[in-house]
This record gives C-alpha cells, sequence and structure tokens, in this order.
C-alpha cells in the first residue's frame, strides 16, 4: 500500500525492516497512539512520562517557551518514548516560532515582497538550525497558502502572497533550506488551500471555490512543485471544496461535504491518487469550528483516520479520546488495513529522519548547543536584510512628498491607528504585566533622533478615557463639539503619518469625526499612511495618497523604514506580493 523506497522517504531494506517489525510488535495502544500529535499542557516529569507511556502519542507540540526549556521538555519525551517520537514547531516566520528567544526572520508576505527566494530558502534553513538545536524534527511550515481574499485574516500576512508561481517557489524555496538541516521534515499547510474565503477556519467554516481544472493551475501548481522537492508531510486544513470533492464523487450532496480532513474526496482522491502524494497527512489543529462542526467528537476522530488523514492533531481530553480512537480501532470502525497504512506512513517518516538509529542526547542536543545556536548573528542580520529589501511603497499619488526632512517638514503628527486588542493583550493587561513600547512611540523616537519634532495625536477617546481614570466626568463636548477650523488643526503640523498597526481584523477608529483619527484631511496637508501589520489597510483609508507596507514593526523594520522615508522614493525596493488595493477601484484613485 505504501511504497517506502519511493519520495520522500527512500529507505533502506533494513529501514523497511524497522517499520514493519515495529508495527508488529506492537499493542493496539501503542498503535492507536501513533496516530496522535498532541499539544503538551506542562513541564511537569510525570505528565511527560504519562504522554509517552500511557498514550503512546507519536508526536508532540508545544507552546511557547525559551529554548532551554523547549530542549529540557523535549529531553524528557524522547527520553520515555518507546518510538522516537515527531517533535514540531510553527516556524513560518523564524526560530521565534520554536521557542521565545529564537530569532523572526520574517513572515510570508515580507519574504514575499522581497520576490527573492534566497531569502525563503533562508527562513527554512535558519528557523530550523534553531528548532533542531531544541530537539525538534518537524515544522508546521511552509504556509503555502494563496492570499486571494484579501478579507481573509487568517492567512493574508502568512502566505507568500497572492501569485500561485510565487507562492510555489518560495515554498518550495523553504522546505530546500529545512532539508538542509540533517533529520529536519516539514508539514506544509493548509491543504487543499486557504486564502479565498474571507472565514477563518478556527471560528467558522472554510471553503475553496475553485474547480479542478483552476485548482491544478493555483494549489495544486504548489502542491506538486513541494512534492517534486520531497515534501516529508503535509497538514490538512479544514476546508471545503465541493466542486473537486464532486469531481472525484458527483453524488456528493451538500449535507454530505466535509472539510479535507474528514472528506476521503480530497484526501484519497485529490491528494493521494490525482497528486501522488506518498508522504504522511496531518490534520490541522482539531479544535477548530471548521471541523468540529460536522458532527459529533466520537464520531469525528476515527472518520478523519479513515478518510485519509495518518495523524491526529491534538487531543480534547486525552483519555476520552484515545478511548474513541481505540474503540474505534478494535470495533473494525478503523480497519487492520487502514491502520497498517497510516503506522506505515508515520514511521516510514520517522525512519527517513533517522530517528530510530539516534540516541536521545543525539535526538535532543545539550543545552550549550542550543545557547551557542541562538547566539548566532547571522540570524539579526538575515531579518534587517529582508526588512530592507521588501517594504514597499504601494501607493504615490503625490509625488513630492517624499524624501521627507527636518527643513521640509519639521514637526510630524503620528496617528496610531489599532485594531482590535486580541486575548493574550488583554490577559497581560489584567495580570498587569508592563505594557511594550508601542510602534508609534518607536517611530517618534527614530523621527526625533533625525532632527524632526515628532508627536503622537491624542483622540477624543483618549482624552475622555484619561477623564474616567482620574475620577473626572468626561466632557463629551470634546467629542459633539469639539471641532475646530482646517486652520486650526493644521497649524502644529507640517506632516502626518497614520501608522496602522493591525494584526487581525479591521482598524478602530474610535467615535471621531473631524478628528485626526481618520485622515480626511489629505489634502489639507501631507500625509503618509503605513501598515505595519496586515497590508490591507488601504480597503479603510481609501483616500490616502501615499501609502507603504512595512508587514512588521520591529526595530530592524522602523530603521529600514525612516532610511527609506529620509532617501525618497527610489529607496523602497518591496514588490506588492498581493493586491493592496484589496480590488477597490477608490482605493487607486
Amino acid at each position: 500500500m505504501v511504497d517506502m523506497k519511493a519520495r520522500p522517504f527512500y529507505l533502506s531494506d533494513d529501514d523497511i525492516a524497522w517499520v514493519n517489525s515495529t508495527i508488529a510488535g506492537m499493542s493496539d495502544e501503542e498503535k492507536v497512539g501513533q496516530l496522535f500529535f498532541q499539544l503538551t499542557a506542562s513541564q511537569d516529569e510525570e505528565y511527560l512520562k504519562e504522554l509517552m507511556q500511557k498514550y503512546h502519542v507519536g508526536g508532540c507540540r508545544y507552546n511557547g517557551m525559551v529554548g532551554a526549556k523547549v530542549q529540557e521538555q523535549n529531553h524528557i519525551l524522547q527520553s520515555y518514548a518507546k518510538v522516537p517520537i515527531f517533535l514540531a514547531c510553527n516556524t513560518e516566520a523564524g526560530a521565534n516560532g520554536a521557542c521565545d528567544d529564537g530569532a523572526p526572520i520574517g513572515s510570508g508576505v515580507k519574504i514575499g515582497a522581497t520576490d527573492n527566494t534566497d531569502y525563503a530558502y533562508a527562513l527554512g534553513k535558519m528557523s530550523n538550525e534553531v528548532a533542531s538545536v531544541i530537539g525538534c524534527n518537524m515544522a508546521f511550515a511552509p504556509v503555502c497558502d494563496i492570499a486571494y481574499n484579501w478579507e481573509n485574516t487568517e492567512i493574508i500576512t502568512r502566505a507568500f502572497g497572492n501569485d500561485p508561481e510565487r507562492v510555489a517557489r518560495m515554498s518550495a524555496a523553504y522546505v530546500q533550506g529545512a532539508h538542509a538541516i540533517p533529520g529536519f521534515s516539514c508539514a506544509a499547510k493548509h491543504f487543499p488551500g486557504n486564502g479565498q474565503d474571507f472565514r477563518d477556519a478556527h471560528m467558522a467554516n472554510n471553503v475553496n471555490y475553485f474547480d479542478l481544472e483552476k485548482w491544478d493551475a493555483t494549489y495544486g501548481l504548489v502542491y506538486k512543485t513541494l512534492i517534486d522537492n520531497d515534501l516529508d508531510a503535509i497538514m490538512a486544513g479544514h476546508i471545503m471544496a465541493p466542486k473537486i470533492a464532486r469531481a472525484f464523487n458527483p453524488d456528493l450532496t451538500d449535507e454530505e461535504m466535509m472539510p479535507a480532513t474528514l472528506s476521503p474526496e480530497l484526501m484519497k482522491g485529490l491528494l493521494r491518487e490525482h497528486l501522488g502524494f506518498n508522504g504522511m497527512i496531518v490534520t490541522d489543529a482539531s479544535h477548530m469550528i471548521a471541523m468540529t462542526d460536522r458532527m459529533t467528537r466520537k464520531e469525528m476522530l476515527p472518520t478523519c483516520i479513515n478518510a485519509g488523514c495518518d495523524m491526529f492533531l491534538f487531543f480534547n481530553d486525552p483519555d476520552e479520546d484515545f478511548e474513541t480512537m481505540l474503540a474505534a480501532y478494535k470495533d473494525g470502525t478503523i480497519s487492520e488495513e487502514r491502520m497498517t497504512e497510516a503506522l506505515t506512513r508515520i514511521l516510514a517518516l520517522k525512519a527517513h529522519l533517522g530517528l530510530h538509529k539516534k540516541t536521545v542526547d543525539e535526538l535532543v542536543p545539550s543545552k550549550e548547543a542550543v545557547a551557542a545556536t541562538l547566539a548566532k548573528p547571522e540570524y539579526k542580520a538575515m531579518h534587517e536584510a529582508i526588512s530592507r529589501d521588501s517594504i514597499t511603497l504601494v501607493k504615490y499619488k503625490d509625488k513630492d512628498v517624499l524624501p521627507i526632512s527636518p527643513e521640509r517638514y519639521k514637526r510630524i503628527m503620528i496617528v496610531y491607528v489599532k485594531g482590535q486588542e486580541n486575548w493574550m493583550s488583554s490577559i497581560m493587561k489584567m495580570m498587569g504585566m508592563p505594557a511594550k513600547m508601542t510602534p508609534a512611540e518607536k517611530l517618534k523616537e527614530r523621527l526625533i533622533a533625525k532632527g524632526f519634532e515628532a508627536f503622537i495625536y491624542e483622540s477624543p477617546l483618549d482624552k475622555i478615557k484619561k477623564q474616567l481614570e482620574a475620577g473626572e466626568r468626561p466632557s463629551l463636548n470634546i467629542y459633539f463639539a469639539g471641532k475646530n477650523s482646517i486652520a486650526d488643526f493644521t497649524k502644529d503640523m507640517d506632516l502626518v503619518i497614520t501608522l496602522c498597526d493591525v494584526s487581525s481584523g479591521r482598524p478602530q477608529f474610535g467615535f471621531s469625526k473631524g478628528g485626526g483619527e481618520v485622515p480626511w484631511y489629505v489634502f489639507e496637508l501631507p500625509v503618509i499612511a503605513i501598515g505595519c501589520g496586515q497590508p490591507t489597510m488601504l480597503a479603510d483609508i481609501p483616500q490616502v495618497r501615499t501609502y507603504i507596507n512595512t508587514y512588521d514593526s520591529a526595530d530592524d523594520t522602523l530603521d529600514a523604514l525612516i532610511d527609506d522615508l529620509l532617501t525618497g522614493p527610489e529607496a523602497f525596493k518591496g514588490v506588492d506580493p498581493i493586491d493592496s488595493y484589496c480590488g477597490l477601484f477608490d482605493a487607486k484613485i
């Protein structure tokens, strides 16, 4: 059923013998355990030991920690594993996806803006060099989705762009870089392809609307390129593809339509038969709504394996999920043939990585090796280079605005536009943790150092909040009667920088009308709008006449931005990797 001598495994006869003998010697519980990838919930040794000896899991991922702590946890896990396990990380934008003190390299959209595959290769190599030294052997990366829909906030900054050929080149370069690390693998995501639906699969259904012909020329091109580059594994997304599913099963009703993780038409028909993928398939996280809203969890677990997925990502309740899968195997819901096929691919990949031939200390290097690798200066240098080459001057209607200088624009007002606060920021506030310096404050600091008089705009809403915090009765006149003449509004500034720091969702402008938050005044004085998060801010402020995407607000990025602003339009090297005009004609005028 599985050709272990073919791509991507390339196993020797001895390796194949190990796979077969290991499967033959497994108990039912050990077989079922190999199907699970678990998200570790504790570093306690007894807990980690239980994962290995009670649940026999085939793989683990972990929550963020510093590298030394990840190394320690991974060493414990491998020391108790009867069969070496996959240890996975999310190094899709840098080594900070492997450990908290790992260096960022660049998000997919940022690297896409450089149009330089050398950077994508460096992302794969450098990120996973760190991942490997802390004991990881698999990246849940690259993100090889295609950003067709600007409203899809799930992958708009994570994908390499909206051009299938560029996404294919960049994704393949990432895999090649990761494969330069001995014993390291990639699980590309999210098959059959995210980026069309505006909805987030974590919270709602997600649909790929292409027919098979269109899919072959786009997402199929990407996955075929990766398969030809020996892609080890694919992460199946909770994404429906109704036209493609019906190409393999014309009798499917709407009610029978399933996301890829539960669809034999997409897993077996499209991925295995149509593309000829021989590697391992792992699901995306099983708590996401686009998977959980199709049937009961008790039905979902065996349905996923029977659909063609080899590994199931994350227990909900370990006892409950393990017993559900075990019962399905024992009563024949999961056949012996299907179980053996899944186990063969799981163990064949482990053999391909050489995990079965390594000691625990070889699987998880020493803490000294971790410290030495994290300290490498080339990671920071790479981030600086990508920042210099990615910043994109998207829109430039007022051709004489750039370059800026203290002689031309001495007084600069920075309008800081934020998005909806995420759950982590909310928790940090409730815990009283110190707030980090905002991108607006960093930008102000840099402008002052260059001789400008820069200040951050205070909105009417901010003023009312201050009154409330001081125990004062808020003055609604600040809002309702706070309008003034254009001359009064513009007299204290020579230029405005609207800095949009929106990582998810849409920008939040408060309730100000006629104030400074929304740049209504683009014909009254020069305005430069900058997106330092999502690159789609022109949808909400289409009237701005100069718009720049930096893709993040890291220190290196802001340093490069200041240099480009002072130099002029010719300094901006980035190419728009998406349609930053968001398909809106008014954003271009």
